[in-house]
């Protein structure tokens, strides 16, 4: 049974090849990178070829300012500030913990050398000159390239998800046969936490019409998280309802423990992931699936969730899929806890991490990779 069931790489492959990502123009110089000679430190622009001889100061140039106010003659210099262009006849600034100023003249306490703390003019790029491939995943750094040759640079947009539990459970006064709804605030939290425009909706019953009828009118969100309903009961109606309306399931079942029931499709232009309805499940479906979704919208570098630590303690698994097993993170190591299942959602809410697990288990000191809770 677990060889019918896909794995986690793939799931994922599969929810980037099917996500259409922003294209981006290619990057290059509009001109000189830096444009001029510039001041690499505070100190005072002079003509190096004098060596440590007395200058008069003519002045000040501070970042910004145009050069052209100063010519360096021999005997003289101009004190300069970081990122000041050099003024004509300076080829050298030397630094202001290397001056002594004494009967109105500064006198280098060191030979200055020619381009010494000098910036020079297109030593980082030439006008023309290919900086960033087009349709370059966009990252901080990248939307400051983009600023720095004269490209717009557009805030990214947020992606609107919408939020919906499934469940004729749930309700806000629960006899003993009922439950409160935790999934939709859950998963509302996440998505805000990873930067989404989040839209809490209400929780759809166990119905097919009524479940077509919210899929058919989706509003603006962009994806859609449910839980529940996408298991093999007589209530899990989702996985035919999308079928139903044209759909493309991505993928539906996942080798993976918690969550096998896992389920992604394509409405249109709406995605929708079919989260299973118990808490840790859905809860650790969406930590793995939405941020790639995020951040292939967004046109951002896909994240890699995964970090590795040692285990405290041994945690045993006999099962046929990779478990993630709760842990409190403490000193750099993974302290396993007792869990009680994917509807545990108190020892969901005291875990640090999950640990990655394949069968039969791993023995203290493993070193494996987690997932960090948000």
């Amino acid at each position: 049974m677990a060889d019918l069931l896909l794995p986690l790489d793939e799931a994922l492959a599969r929810l980037v090849a099917a996500l259409p990502s922003p294209s981006f123009p290619e990057v290059r110089a509009d001109r000189d990178d830096p444009a001029a000679d510039l001041a690499a430190m505070d100190g005072v622009a002079l003509r190096s070829e004098e060596g440590r001889g007395p200058r008069r100061l003519l002045g000040t140039l501070y970042a910004g300012d145009d050069p052209g106010a100063f010519t360096v003659m021999p005997g003289t210099a101009v004190r300069i500030m970081t990122g000041a262009a050099l003024p004509a006849g300076a080829d050298a600034i030397v630094p202001v913990e290397e001056l002594r100023e004494a009967e109105g003249l500064i006198h280098p306490l060191s030979d200055p050398e020619p381009g010494g703390h000098v910036r020079r003019k297109g030593g980082q790029a030439h006008a023309g000159d290919l900086l960033l491939p087009a349709d370059q995943p966009l990252n901080v750094a990248r939307r400051a390239l983009r600023a720095w040759v004269g490209q717009p640079v557009p805030l990214p947009a947020r992606i609107r998800v919408a939020v919906a539990s499934t469940g004729d459970e749930l309700v806000a006064d629960p006899r003993p046969h009922q439950i409160r709804d935790s999934n939709g605030p859950m998963l509302a939290a996440l998505a805000h936490a990873l930067g989404a425009d989040v839209e809490r909706r209400p929780a759809l019953p166990d119905d097919p019409g009524a479940l077509a009828a919210a899929l058919r009118s989706p509003g603006d969100a962009r994806i859609l998280l449910t839980s529940g309903g996408v298991s093999m009961g007589e209530h899990d109606h989702l996985p035919s309802v999308l079928k139903d309306l044209g759909a493309t399931i991505l993928f539906h079942k996942i080798r993976l423990k918690p969550g096998k029931p896992m389920l992604a499709a394509q409405l249109g232009d709406l995605l929708v992931l079919g989260l299973p309805g118990n808490p840790v499940s859905a809860y650790l479906n969406a930590l793995l699936f939405l941020p790639v979704a995020l951040a292939r919208l967004e046109g951002r570098a896909l994240p890699d969730p995964w970090r590795r630590a040692r285990l405290a303690a041994a945690v045993r698994h006999k099962g046929d899929r990779p478990l993630l097993h709760p842990c409190r993170l403490a000193e750099g190591q993974l302290h396993p806890l007792p869990g009680k299942g994917s509807a545990d959602l108190v020892t969901l809410a005291r875990a640090d991490a999950f640990a990655w697990i394949e069968a039969p288990g791993e023995e203290p000191g493993a070193k494996v990779r987690y997932l960090t809770v948000l």
